[in-house]
């Protein structure tokens, strides 16, 4: 059996989960089976969390992107493959990630071209990050080296995709596509709300039609690690059980909101600029039931974008954030607003079972092809 396997990337924040769940709800009514490959530095993913609620078969890579990860890819891949023989495979490498056509397509394609089919490689972006990268709105930025990986990414995209394109008013719409499209030329440039479900279908169409015509980066590794290093890592796992009677009940929506911003709060007094912020909460035993919170930049809101239909009487909790920051940082504000809106707002209890906070090690792709 042959797979058509997709690989959408961009940068933390993008959108990329909200999109890829909603192009595997069009593949699922079109007939066609799906197979999702999660992937990160760390363990305990939300995405993968959002995927399993809404009942695709997800496979998950931890400990490493793709590149590096190459044949856990390939054992992912052939584990749906086996379990669900998917028509389609929507992977979405880690957001801090590039080079990926040198170092994932066409490895895949070249040793594997037998089971898989490669579709051009699209790359997600947030308008206002986008906007903020291309000069073209004067707020707070990162810092040059992670602003490299962001800029190479776009470079080897085949297929660039505005997302949230319901934040920006048709000049700004305009300005931002005729800056991607002079500085990325060779990019078919796509505009679409992954929320809303605007213009999806257009991108969706392509993709299960195109075939792929690579070209790979030219790239400085050891400034691609310089900018990954850059980036702190959060992964956290917690139980959150009621209060003193076991039949005390709480709202997991705004806990999920109060305490996303509680973190948010107390990254930006550390001067930390966060790439993505984004929690769920699921009763415990029931990963079906799915609550689920998004902050994607500096002074932004936090958005819900699951929420869950009933009072918990207890949850578990699913901490992602990545941004520019020390590792410690990102810990101490966690374990800080976990206290604060959970013990002392709520007068709940609860168990941290797993954490762990980082700064990505150096890249070593498994493979590396170049286009000559």
């Amino acid at each position: 059996m042959v797979s058509r396997y997709l690989m959408i990337g961009g940068f933390l924040g993008a959108g990329k989960t909200t999109l890829i769940q909603r192009f595997a709800h069009y593949l699922d009514e079109k007939g066609l089976r799906v197979g999702l490959i999660t992937n990160d530095q760390g363990a305990g993913l939300v995405d993968s969390a959002i995927g399993r609620s809404n009942r695709f078969p997800v496979e998950e890579i931890p400990g490493g992107c793709f590149c590096c990860r190459f044949q856990s890819l390939v054992e992912a891949a052939e584990n749906l493959t086996e379990a669900t023989r998917p028509d389609v495979l929507l992977a979405e490498p880690v957001g801090s990630c590039t080079d990926l056509v040198a170092t994932v397509s066409l490895p895949l394609q070249s040793i594997y071209g037998d089971s898989y089919v490669v579709a051009p490689l699209s790359v997600l972006v947030d308008p206002i990050r986008a906007a903020q990268v291309l000069g073209i709105r004067e707020d707070k930025r990162f810092s040059e080296n992670v602003l490299y990986i962001y800029r190479k990414q776009l470079e080897e995209a085949e297929f660039i995709v505005v997302n949230k394109v319901d934040l920006l008013n048709d000049d700004q719409q305009q300005e931002l596509v005729s800056a991607l499209e002079k500085e990325f030329p060779r990019a078919q440039v796509f505009v679409l709300s992954a929320r809303e479900g605007t213009g999806c279908e257009a991108w969706f169409d392509a993709l299960l039609a195109s075939d792929t015509d690579p070209t790979t980066l030219e790239i400085d590794y050891e400034r691609y690690a310089e900018g990954e290093a850059l980036l702190g890592w959060l992964n956290a796992v917690v139980e959150i059980e009621g209060g003193e009677s076991s039949d005390e009940e709480f709202d997991g929506n705004a806990l999920l909101s109060d305490l996303a911003r509680a973190i948010k709060d107390k990254l930006e007094e550390e001067g930390a600029e966060i790439a993505h912020l984004k929690m769920t909460l699921t009763p415990l035993g029931d990963p079906y039931e799915l609550g689920a919170v998004n902050l994607v930049r500096g002074g932004a809101e936090p958005e819900l974008s699951h929420r869950l239909y009933e009072p918990l009487e207890d949850g578990e909790l699913l901490v992602n954030i990545r941004a520019e920051a020390d590792p410690d940082t990102l810990e101490s504000a966690t374990t800080r607003a976990l206290a604060s809106e959970i013990i002392q707002v709520r007068s709940l209890s609860y168990r941290v079972t797993h954490i762990e906070h980082f700064r990505p090690g150096k890249p070593v792709p498994t493979h590396r092809m170049v286009i000559s």
